[in-house]
């Protein structure tokens, strides 16, 4: 099928108010797609109403969407008829004759039989239950906060609905701040008060009415044999509003009423009862009331879609509503339509499979076969959850008999906790094995034409089980098909035996497939039977041929290489190694053995570092973005030899133009001394077998082996070398660094850096000269030490706990973890008393169980033990939780809030109080739920994530337009697959709102941010640090668009959940604090804008580009204030830090002149004040108040949506880059001069076509990129200025840095100064086979920016790359956090070098008017590069 995203940007208002917030049509954002078109819908006693619909469509699509419309809900068992012929429901629209726009299609009822009449009772029911604004917290899940901010305000069309936000004003219980936007006490600079109510407002939304009294199965169901045949299906009673008693029969042509009451058995028809299809119209038609409250809810304001879809997984919330226990209510629930049958257990794995074997020739057919697989996999994942309670509930009775590994079956699920071996390290490396289960499974499961089972892993009550579909071709009583294959089956693996047949063939051929892809080594082993046995993948992992026909691969928890660092017998290898000889039985040569050694670790790297050392389990694997990182590091130090090799044998002119071996020679020895598996070309691969205790490899593989090992020690080395020291060097420039757990994780894991290295990273820190700048870092390392060690006590605590006790177990662990010396007598006691008032003694704690003894330093004890064996960290931790505090100003706060999602329990809403040590601040009330967490497989979104990649590559060229069209694309796939509830879909709408921002499209940005605020909210979680970023955006475009109580609120609310996650001390805050301070009114501007300062100080010092753009804001303040003596102080504190930008500068120059405006006025202000009093005072006071448009534009430099670039360093790149591109024309002499030049020819033409589509057409267009409100002197700039800012998007570092990280918001900066000229420095001359490749430093890979120097040589290509030492892997595209030193456009046009916070520069003259400077003025993207103004 054609292709139907792809689209020019004609329709921009209408794609931009409408579509883009997700309107009713609930298939896709684009209302205007190219194939879509209006229908009529009649029929079915509904009012006929016109439907927009999409040709690609199936029939039964049309009646979905149908269905979910308020027109028709909660009607089902329709059908649509065109012309009197009923519809094929798996027709396509577009194949059907007669079908054009306006035409006329009629709904119609079709009988029900007994399974759709169930169905149609769960619709109704779906109805009556309307969710609350309480419902997603009573559930567990992550709500949406974002409506109760907007919903005092009417903007146009911020949502699908507008109605939606024009919500009474009568509602004031949500407004945390007055009227006049003074921010409450808990939200100022200083405050130490955390309350934990604010966090969750109360919704505006009204409270889910009261339908009926009640609904259920009648006393007389199930029916009779002989009603059976006269067609009942079920008996329904019904008590109305008006306290009248029905009972209703449900039959094939709908509902009636029939004549029996609780005494007496009549089924025949009422006296004129209607048979209504409908069960809402038969009640209707007996209830006036149920009729009025159903009028009502249809004509209420509808939230838009994106806040009401469930999500496709769960997100947990740790907080629950205030009272919980007085709202339960399951209305309705004796119905029985919620009873799963047992016997309808899925196969899990056939429907994976089936949804992975979907065609994918076209878009329509992968977005289908993308959405069938994700929701396979949600419903898997829930299944799995609801398992896991099920089974460690005791619901379930173990289907084998060993009381170690209990197997359970359950709803087409097998769940087991796998076997403890105490060769891994038993509890520890059983639940290990598990989770490097689920990540290899992911890996192996993009390739094609291998299977893997559907899987996932479950925590909870401090029980980890593993979960998988039942593999095929096997009985479901076996006790288990994964340890336990069909034999017939099993066609590769150690235990497989000597076989050939065409299918082992193919396996293996599959096997060495998706070992090329994840550079496993193929290799040979030594079975138990003593026969050799090659292999492509661990020693454990099965390959079976199901009964299906799929290949399978199982048992792959040991895919990835064994980090060296931890292993046992490295550590004693190493410490041996320092004495006169090594015994090594699998090498006979024990000088090459010791040169391995050597060769492997770094000098003094085991005195240095301490490692190797030990671990407490035996599975300690390297994660794959490390490898992909080390195997850049070494191609990086393999083109290195190669060029020295070459220089030494008579240089790169000899060698590129001689026809003898020198150059192959190079090539091989570069090979052996990189130590690439192949002696010709560069390949790195990793045998995941070495340094496994029980394998045994034959002595002909002994070199290769004592290769694997020096290569696994030398990528164990390059984490301590380069990653750890990259992420430190990262959180030391970017004011995005983390801030809670989870941001750490993913900061770590993006670097390939497993969390066992934390306790290393608080020793690099803690050895750093910046560990004061770095404490924030410390802070969240020591609270994830701290808060994982506590979970693992956790686990071995809950299991001694019996199910009555577990609220009050769990409440006075919380209270032993958080209050010093707490004691546990009041608990018990409390309990019991408790207890005894609700008549539960015999289920009330005694006071003698173990898990009542606990107190508060025997946990502290444990705690520290786990963590100094686990992290190797002693005394880090204290003696009590208040050494945390005072020590690392941690709060004890964000510690509960990270172990309660790290564990799965809810706590109430409410204030807690941990100063108290005779009060219990937690009490068995508080603690709501303990829920199951889960981790499971990421399904790809494959179209979406590469639109996605392709607007990020148009961004980095400075390409704006083509960007914006890319990301709409993006948007709306992802709209398509997941309902745009999806983190990536979350990145892609805020990279899409700062684009259209930049773009000058200011009411599109907040219509789109305002839906990734709720995407991040539901997403990722209402407090996640990412939630916190979106809000500050939005706080922005609010501004933008003239709603500046809106604009307060979101920054407000980012600051209260900022003090919530990390508390004050975090280089965010400022960030957060400068908006406020700009937006906020009278003495608090000051406040917040002091605090920014003080805080940006202390994070980057005085001198730093952050800290400058502060002390101009405050100096701005000053100046309002009347205050010039001040501000003239900090301006010129601000001048000096951009002076560094250099003298010509736009920010310099800015601020010189507001500087002498300021000196101006205070000489004025002073002589006005001597000569005629005070009179001109207010006058000249006004001429510096800072207008809107200035303080949008300062806020856009605070937050990083666009970025002052360091123009020098631009400058001085551009001249080595023009030497560099001379100097190797002259070493390559006379022979390809001409080619060279026709090379720049070529260059230069497409430079220049590439400047008249890309940014140049914005300029054509009248300057789109231009900020809305920008003044009119910003208007008479030539336009070749205004196309700059387009290609200026957030540049730091020299490179580009827009992405879609979970820090979305993109300021990055460096302060040391010359990284171009690094860059350009570090640029040489490197072949590769006759390829000679010279990377700029930074650069992942080749860059494709169209005017890159590309020189056609006769032995290959001369490329300008990135020299590195790090990289990232393919898979962090999406989330592209800056990993050390990062992607650089090389293309001079586009290229930017030393960066901080934008292109835009506001500067006051005495009149307040505004100019602005723009990020290219002194060197445009265009062709003749002239600064003008």
């Amino acid at each position: 099928m054609k292709d139907k995203v792809r689209r020019g940007g004609k329709n921009q208002a209408k794609a931009d108010v409408m579509s883009l917030t997700g309107g009713k049509d609930a298939v896709g954002m684009k209302s205007h797609e190219d194939t879509s078109f209006p229908v009529k819908i009649q029929g079915a006693g509904v009012e006929p109403f016109e439907l927009q619909v999409h040709g690609f469509w199936l029939v039964q699509d049309a009646v979905m969407t149908l269905l979910s419309r308020d027109e028709v809900c909660p009607r089902s068992n329709l059908s649509l008829t065109l012309a009197g012929t009923t519809l094929d429901p798996l027709a396509e629209l577009q194949s059907l004759k007669g079908l054009k726009p306006g035409v006329i299609l009629r709904l119609v009822e079709e009988p029900y039989t007994a399974h759709s009449a169930r169905l149609h009772l769960a619709r109704v029911l779906e109805l009556l239950r309307a969710s609350g604004p309480q419902d997603a917290l009573k559930e567990g899940r992550s709500p949406s906060i974002l409506e109760t901010l907007t919903h005092t305000h009417t903007p146009d069309s911020s949502l699908p609905n507008g109605k939606s936000l024009k919500r009474s004003l009568s509602n004031t219980k949500t407004e945390k701040n007055n009227q006049d936007g003074a921010p409450p006490e808990y939200l100022l600079p200083g405050s130490s008060e955390r309350p934990l109510m604010a966090l969750l407002p109360h919704s505006s939304q009204p409270e889910a009415p009261t339908y009926l009294r009640d609904l259920s199965l009648s006393c007389w169901n199930p029916a009779p044999g002989h009603r059976k045949l006269q067609g009942d299906f079920l008996y329904i009673t019904v008590v109305t509003m008006e306290g009248r008693r029905f009972d209703i029969t449900s039959c094939p042509k709908g509902f009636f009423l029939n004549r029996s009451t609780e005494e007496m058995f009549d089924p025949r028809p009422a006296q004129s009862s209607p048979v209504c299809h409908s069960l809402t119209d038969l009640l209707c038609h007996i209830s006036p009331a149920f009729k009025q409250t159903l009028t009502t809810l249809k004509n209420r304001s509808q939230l838009p879609p994106v806040e009401v879809m469930p999500t496709p997984y769960h997100t947990l919330s740790w907080l629950g509503p205030p009272c919980a226990s007085r709202t339960h209510k399951n209305t309705f629930s004796r119905l029985g339509v919620d009873e799963q049958s047992g016997t309808e257990a899925p196969d899990w794995n056939e429907e994976l499979q089936a949804a992975r074997d979907l065609p994918q020739g076209s878009l329509e057919e992968r977005l289908q076969r993308d959405r069938a697989l994700l929701q396979v996999n949600c419903a898997f994942v829930r299944a799995v959850k609801q398992g896991a309670e099920t089974v460690v509930d005791s619901f379930v009775e173990p289907v084998n008999g060993n009381p170690e590994d209990p197997a359970f079956l359950w709803g087409g699920l097998f769940m087991s906790q796998g076997a403890a071996s105490t060769m891994f390290g038993g509890e520890r490396g059983r639940r290990a094995a598990q989770r490097l289960e689920l990540k290899a499974v992911q890996a192996y499961s993009n390739i094609e034409g291998l299977h893997t089972l559907p899987t996932a892993v479950v925590d909870y009550r401090g029980v980890r089980l593993s979960a998988q579909g039942l593999a095929p071709g096997l009985e479901g009583s076996e006790q288990d098909q994964a340890f336990a294959p069909a034999s017939r089956g099993l066609l590769y693996g150690v235990n497989a035996g000597p076989q050939e047949s065409p299918q082992r063939r193919r396996l293996l051929e599959l096997l060495a497939q998706a070992a090329k892809s994840l550079s496993l080594q193929r290799h040979v082993v030594v079975a138990p039977n003593g026969h050799k046995v090659p292999l492509f993948t661990s020693v454990e992992a099965q390959g079976l041929l199901g009964a299906d026909g799929r290949f399978y691969i199982l048992d792959v928890f040991r895919t990835f290489p064994a980090d060296a660092n931890f292993c046992q017998e490295v550590e004693t290898e190493c410490q041996t190694v320092t004495g006169e000889e090594e015994s090594d039985k699998r090498c006979d040569e024990d000088k090459e053995k010791k040169a391995c050694v050597k060769e492997g670790w770094p000098e003094n790297y085991h005195s240095d570092s301490g490692f190797p050392k030990s671990f407490p389990h035996g599975l300690c694997r390297l994660r794959p973005e490390l490898v992909q990182a080390f195997i850049q590091h070494k191609h990086c130090q393999f083109t290195q030899h190669v060029r020295e090799m070459l220089d030494e044998n008579g240089g790169f002119e000899e060698c590129a133009t001689a026809c003898d071996s020198r150059a192959t020679k190079a090539v091989r020895a570069a090979c052996k001394e990189v130590g690439s598996v192949s002696d010709i070309i560069f390949e790195m691969r990793f045998n995941p077998s070495v340094f496994s205790p029980e394998v045994s490899f034959p002595t002909s593989e002994s070199k290769s082996t004592n290769l694997q090992e020096r290569l696994l020690r030398e990528a164990a080395a390059f984490i301590i070398t380069h990653q750890i020291p990259a992420f430190v060097e990262y959180c030391l420039q970017s004011n995005e660094a983390p801030m809670d757990g989870v941001s750490l994780k993913l900061a770590l894991h993006q670097r390939g850096i497993n969390l066992r290295y934390l306790g290393h990273v608080i020793t690099t820190i803690s050895q750093s000269e910046h560990k004061e700048r770095l404490r924030h870092i410390t802070r969240s390392v020591i609270g994830e030490i701290f808060t994982r060690s506590t979970r693992r006590v956790f686990n071995n605590f809950l299991q001694g706990v019996d199910v009555p006790s577990l609220s009050a177990a769990v409440s006075h662990f919380l209270c032993c973890l958080l209050v010093p010396h707490f004691t546990p007598t009041p608990v018990g006691e409390e309990t019991k008393k408790k207890s005894r008032r609700r008549g539960r003694g015999a289920g009330a704690p005694e006071s003698s169980t173990p898990w009542s003894t606990l107190t508060g330093s025997e946990l502290w004890n444990l705690v520290c033990q786990d963590a100094a064996e686990t992290y190797n960290i002693s005394d880090s931790l204290g003696s009590g939780p208040n050494h945390l505090v005072e020590h690392y100003s941690l709060q004890k706060l964000s510690l509960l809030r990270e172990f309660c999602l790290k564990t799965g329990i809810q706590l109430r809403l409410r204030d807690y109080v941990f100063d108290n040590q005779n009060k219990a601040p937690i009490g068995p009330d508080d603690v709501l739920n303990i829920f199951p967490v889960v981790k499971h497989i990421h399904m790809p979104t494959v179209d979406a994530s590469k639109a996605f990649s392709a607007a990020q590559n148009f961004i980095q060229k400075g390409l704006l337009d083509q960007a914006h069209e890319h990301l709409k694309e993006a948007a709306y796939l992802f709209g398509r697959v997941c309902d745009d509830l999806h983190p990536e879909a979350c990145y892609c709408h805020s990279m899409l709102a700062k684009v259209a921002f930049v773009q000058g499209k200011a009411a599109e940005a907040r219509s789109v941010q305002l839906k990734a605020v709720v995407i991040s909210e539901r997403v990722l979680g209402f407090d996640h640090p990412n939630t916190i970023q979106q809000y500050a955006l939005l706080g922005v475009y609010a501004f933008a668009g003239g709603e500046t109580a809106l604009a307060q609120k979101c920054l407000l609310r980012a600051r209260l959940l900022m003090l919530t996650v990390h508390g004050e001390d975090h280089p965010y805050t400022a960030t957060l604090d400068s908006c406020l301070g700009l937006v906020l009114t009278g003495d608090q501007r000051g406040l917040f804008l002091k605090n920014a300062l003080r805080l940006n100080i202390s994070f980057f010092g005085p001198s730093h580009l952050h800290t400058a753009l502060n002390q101009h804001l405050l100096a701005y303040w000053m100046c309002s204030k009347g205050d010039y003596r001040s501000a003239m102080t900090h301006e010129k504190e601000a001048l000096t830090a951009f002076t560094m930008l250099g003298e010509d500068h736009p920010q310099t120059r800015c601020s010189k002149e507001f500087l002498c405006t300021i000196t101006k006025q205070a000489v004025k202000v002073e002589r006005s004040l001597r000569q005629a009093g005070a009179d001109c005072t207010e006058q000249t006071v006004e001429c510096l108040t800072s207008t809107s448009d200035t303080v949008l534009e300062q806020m856009v430099l605070v937050t990083g949506i666009r970025s002052i670039t360091h123009r020098d360093g631009l400058q001085e790149y551009k001249k080595k880059h023009k030497e560099l591109k001379a100097a190797v024309a002259k070493e390559l002499g006379f022979i390809v001069t001409n080619e060279l030049v026709a090379s720049e020819t070529v260059n230069v033409e497409e430079k220049g076509s590439d400047q008249e589509t890309g940014s140049g057409k914005e300029a054509e267009d009248g300057g789109s990129a231009a900020l809305k409100n920008t003044s009119k002197s910003q208007e008479k700039k030539p336009v070749k200025e205004t196309s700059m800012k387009s290609a200026a998007i957030v540049s730091a570092n020299g490179h580009v840095v827009v992405s879609a990280e979970e820090n979305q918001h993109e300021e990055k900066t460096d302060v040391d100064g010359g990284d171009s000229d690094r860059a350009a420095s570090d640029a040489e001359v490197k072949i590769v086979n006759g390829e000679s490749k010279v990377r700029a430093a930074g650069q992942e890979t080749e860059t494709s920016a169209p005017n890159e120097v590309n020189s056609n040589t006769a032995n290959g290509e001369i490329k300008y790359d990135a020299k590195i030492d790090e990289m990232k892997s393919e898979s962090d595209e999406v989330n592209d956090k800056i990993n050390g030193a990062c992607d650089i456009t090389v293309s001079p046009s586009v290229l930017k070098s030393k960066g901080t916070w934008a292109d835009v520069v506001s500067k006051a003259n005495g009149a307040g008017s505004i100019h602005t400077a723009v990020n290219g003025v002194a060197d445009n993207v265009t062709a003749d590069s002239k600064a003008k103004e």
